[in-house]
C-alpha cells in the first residue's frame, strides 16, 4: 500500500504542475480532443449534470444514492475534493482507491501528452480529471453519470457531455473573475449546461437569474420543472441527526423521508435531487418511484464536510462554506437547529473569495472568533482577515491563531467555560473543512 500511495502522490505532483482550477482559458477543445482519442467514453451513458453557486456535492451525493438504492451503477465525479483527490471520483457512491486513480492516470497520460502537443495551451488539471472520470465511468461500465462541473457551466470541461437532466442548484455570485459580477450573468454561462431535449430542474432563483434560465429552455426545446412550482419541500421537522422532511416530487407526494444532514438548505437540495430522479426516469404526476426506495436512499446520504460533527463535548462542526450565500445557510441552520449558547467560529478563507460577505452572514450567530489560516498558498494572509473583521466583529471578539491547530484549541478553551450548550464551527473554505477533518482523524470520504 506504501508504494501505491507514493505512485498516487506521484501523480499528483504531475497533476499539480498544470494549471490549477482557479485558472481557466474558456474552451472545450483541449477536452474534446482527448475525449476523441480515448474514443468519447462520455456518450455510453446517460448524464445528469449540476450546476450553482452551491449545494452542488449534497445535492449530487443525494442524487446518486437515490439511483444507488434504485439499483443502477453510478459514476460521480465532484469537485474539489476535501481531503484526497480520489473523492473527486466515485463509482457505485464509493471513491475509486488511490490505486484505480493511479491506474487511469496512466492509461490516458499518453493521450493527455497527444493533446498537449497539439495545443498553445497544456491541459489543466481540472480537464485531466474530467477525462480520467468518464473513462473510469466508461470502463465501469456505469449506468448513469452524476457530474457536477467545476466552474459555471458552458466553457466547464464536464459539459462535453449530452446531458438528459440538467441540475441548476441557487445561483449567486462567485468566481467574478470568470463569470461577471451580476447573478444574471453568472446565470447565462451557468445554463449552458440545458441541452436540447433535456430536462432542467431548477432551484429557487431570483427572478432575474430565474428570466436567464427559462430563456435558454426555450431556446433549446428543453422542458423545465422549478422548486415551489413543479416540486419542492411540503415540510420539515429538526429530527434527532437531522431532520424529517415531506417532498412534494413530480410524481407526487413523498412523505416521512428522514434525511440524516443538518438544515433547510439541504432539504431543498433533497427535493431538487429526487425530482431529478424523477425527470431521469421520466416521473410525472402518474408515475412516483418507489417511496421505500426513496427512504433507505435518503437515509444513507453521507456529505462530508457539510455541518459535519467531528467531535462531541465540545461540540465542533465542519462546513466548506465558502461564499457569503453558503454562509448564510450555514449560520440559519446553525440557529434554528443547535441554540448552542456560545458559539466559537474558527475561519480561514481564501484571499480571491468575499471574506467580508462571510463574517458578516456570520456574525449574527457567532458569539466569539477565531482568525486563522490553512496550507493553501491561496488562503488569506489571518492579518488581512483580522482587519475586515474589526468593522463587523468588533475588537474585543475575535483572536488570531495563524495555525489551524492551534485556532481549534484556542476555540475549546474558549468554550469550556461553558457548562454546556457550548459549539464551534470551522469554515470558510473547502480547505479549512479538509484540513479540520483530518485534525480530527477523519477519514478521506
Amino acid at each position: 500500500m506504501e508504494t501505491n500511495l507514493d505512485e498516487f502522490l506521484d501523480v499528483e505532483n504531475e497533476l499539480n504542475q498544470r494549471w490549477p482550477e482557479t485558472k481557466l482559458e474558456p474552451s472545450l477543445d483541449r477536452i474534446s480532443a482527448l475525449a476523441h482519442v480515448l474514443g468519447d467514453p462520455q456518450t455510453s451513458y446517460p448524464v445528469v449534470q449540476l450546476t450553482g453557486t452551491n449545494g452542488k456535492t449534497s445535492t449530487s451525493r443525494m442524487i446518486d444514492a437515490l439511483f444507488t438504492r434504485i439499483g443502477l451503477r453510478t459514476g460521480r465525479f465532484t469537485s474539489p475534493h476535501l481531503q484526497l483527490a480520489t473523492e473527486r471520483i466515485s463509482i457505485d457512491n464509493q471513491p475509486i482507491s488511490p490505486e484505480r486513480y493511479v491506474e487511469v492516470y496512466r492509461e490516458i497520460e499518453p493521450y493527455v501528452a497527444m493533446v498537449d502537443s497539439q495545443s498553445e495551451i497544456r491541459m489543466s488539471k481540472f480537464e485531466v480529471l474530467t477525462g480520467m472520470a468518464y473513462a473510469a465511468f466508461a470502463e465501469a461500465p456505469a449506468d448513469v453519470a452524476v457530474v457536477e462541473v467545476g466552474m459555471g457551466g458552458t466553457w466547464d470541461a464536464t459539459s462535453i457531455v449530452d446531458t438528459r437532466v440538467a441540475v441548476l442548484t441557487p445561483i449567486g455570485v462567485d468566481h467574478t473573475e470568470y463569470l461577471g459580477n451580476r447573478p444574471e450573468d453568472i446565470a447565462v454561462e451557468k445554463s449552458g449546461i440545458i441541452k436540447p431535449g433535456a430536462v432542467a430542474i431548477v432551484a429557487e432563483q431570483t427572478p432575474e437569474v430565474m428570466r436567464v434560465i427559462l430563456e435558454r429552455v426555450a431556446e433549446v426545446d428543453a422542458m423545465v420543472a422549478r422548486f415551489g412550482s413543479e416540486f419542492g419541500v411540503l415540510s420539515r421537522a429538526v429530527a434527532v441527526g437531522g431532520q424529517m422532511i415531506t417532498l412534494q416530487g413530480l410524481g407526487g407526494v413523498y412523505e416521512d423521508i428522514f434525511l440524516p444532514l443538518h438544515g433547510e438548505h439541504q432539504a431543498k437540495n433533497a427535493a431538487l435531487a429526487l425530482a431529478a430522479v424523477e425527470a431521469f426516469f421520466g416521473a410525472g404526476p402518474e408515475r412516483k418511484i418507489d417511496i421505500e426506495m426513496v427512504r433507505e436512499g435518503f437515509a444513507s446520504v453521507v456529505t462530508p464536510g457539510r455541518l459535519e460533527r467531528v467531535r462531541s463535548a465540545p461540540n465542533v462542526f465542519v462546513d466548506a462554506a465558502h461564499n457569503p450565500h453558503g454562509a448564510a445557510a450555514l449560520a440559519k441552520a446553525l440557529e434554528s437547529e443547535f441554540g448552542f449558547r456560545k458559539l466559537v467560529a474558527v475561519v480561514s478563507v481564501m484571499s480571491d473569495k468575499d471574506a467580508e460577505g462571510i463574517l458578516a452572514a456570520l456574525e449574527p450567530v457567532v458569539q466569539e472568533l477565531v482568525i486563522t489560516t490553512n496550507s493553501s498558498p491561496r488562503a488569506m494572509d489571518p492579518d488581512v482577515l483580522a482587519g475586515l473583521a474589526v468593522p463587523i466583529f468588533g475588537e474585543d471578539r475575535f483572536e488570531v491563531r495563524p495555525r489551524l491547530v492551534d485556532a481549534i484549541e484556542e476555540a475549546i478553551h474558549l468554550i469550556e467555560d461553558e457548562q454546556s450548550g457550548g459549539g464551534i464551527i470551522v469554515t470558510g473554505s473547502v480547505v479549512t473543512a479538509g484540513e479540520a477533518r483530518a485534525l480530527f482523524g477523519k477519514e478521506p470520504a
